[in-house]
């Protein structure tokens, strides 16, 4: 693990990023701007890690060299590791190279991004580059296809604030503040609300061989945007809250990501170690079919099992990271929570409770076994409903 003089790991290329400008040049900064344009909610995400330093090193969004670098290598032009292109798009043809364009979101200032490359992308080759098919039926090609607009945009950001939102998002800086030095951190990174068998895996991801005995985990939830049939990030935040008060474990921390999910496998897996890396991170569990998705016609899945395990494993000594693979675990009658193999190997019985069957509970008001979800969890999901 490489540490800096705070005994914590380095941020991504070297030094964290802040992007936001002081107070008192904020009404100048905002005040040379040229055109005003509202943010998506992937865009302003990006902003605000751009601002915070949770994409470090970079200190805007990419221009078009290091945006077709990443898109061929997932590395930019000075040959840095990035899972995914950072960039901003327009339908407007108008704006141009110089423009300063104030980033606005929901009624809120939240940068000056000065214009200084714009490109027409090749969204095809986007696709097949960054997740591996050109299908539509992959939900961050259906993204990038119909959502967003047909110029990109690179370029310097100074920011004025950060968007408001019902979690609050530690920054970088903040979530380091809180860790202890010299200690293994890892990171647990999830899209749901977290159940028994969540729980059960990161806290024994602190006994991995590769952990120090005081180590700690960073439960960091993406509250961003997901796919269109998650829970929200605002009811999922609550279950969040409710659980870390409820378990009161000393070795979890807790904090929010303002991430837009693009479900793109193993691209996604280095993107999020990268990120974590910045926010102080120095292991990342992950799981099977890390950040995969399924076709939306056929139902099958776009990437194997084990591609964002190997794929981030492969990565992580440039990283200075470790990963810890996720424990296969079920629950049985017997001993509660073992590995699958265990189970198999003992012939204990195992309960099983699918996604879908726990939804189809929560709809019907019917009880949900205390082995696969907190009552905590499950009072909010059912108020959320």
């Amino acid at each position: 693990m490489s540490a800096t003089a705070t005994g914590l790991i380095a941020p991504h290329g070297g030094s964290l990023v802040d992007l936001m400008v002081p107070a008192v040049e904020r009404e100048a900064v905002k005040a040379s701007a040229t055109k005003v344009v509202e943010c998506s909610d992937r865009n302003a995400c990006d902003v605000e890690l751009l601002v915070v330093g949770g994409f470090s090193p970079l200190r805007g969004f990419m221009p078009q060299a290091d945006y077709d670098s990443v898109v061929a290598t997932n590395r930019t032009t000075s040959g840095l590791l990035f899972g995914l292109p950072i960039v901003f798009d327009t339908a407007d043809a108008s704006i141009g190279l110089g423009d300063r364009l104030l980033l606005t979101y929901r009624g809120k200032n939240l940068a000056v991004f000065t214009v200084e490359s714009k490109w027409e992308p090749d969204k095809a080759k986007e696709a097949e580059g960054c997740y591996g098919t050109t299908s539509i039926e992959h939900p961050a090609v259906k993204m990038i296809a119909t959502e967003r607009g047909r110029f990109y945009l690179g370029g310097t950001v100074q920011g004025l604030a950060l968007p408001s939102r019902v979690f609050p998002c530690k920054t970088p800086a903040e979530v380091r503040a809180n860790l202890p030095e010299g200690q293994d951190v890892v990171a647990f990174q999830c899209r749901n609300p977290i159940h028994r068998a969540h729980y059960e895996l990161f806290t024994r991801a602190l006994d991995a061989s590769n952990v120090s005995s005081a180590g700690v985990v960073l439960v960091h939830p993406t509250c961003g945007p997901t796919q269109d049939d998650d829970i929200a990030g605002e009811v999922r935040f609550k279950t969040y809250e409710r659980l870390a008060a409820e378990v009161n474990n000393p070795r979890i921390r807790w904090a929010y990501l303002p991430y837009s999910m693009h479900m793109a496998g193993p691209r996604e897996a280095l993107q999020h170690m990268i990120i974590r890396k910045n926010y102080g991170c120095t292991h990342f569990i992950i799981g099977r079919d890390m950040a995969g998705c399924k076709s939306s016609l056929s139902g099958d899945d776009f990437y194997g099992p084990y591609q964002a395990q190997d794929f981030a494993r492969d990565n992580a000594p440039e990283l200075g990271m470790e990963t810890v693979p996720s424990l296969n675990l079920v629950y049985t009658e017997e001993e509660g929570y073992v590995t699958a193999e265990h189970a198999e190997g003992q012939g204990l019985h195992v309960k099983k409770l699918s996604g879908t069957q726990f939804r189809q509970m929560l709809r019907g008001g019917e009880e949900i076994p205390e082995w696969f979800a907190f009552r905590s969890v499950v009072d909010v999901l059912r108020a959320g409903a």
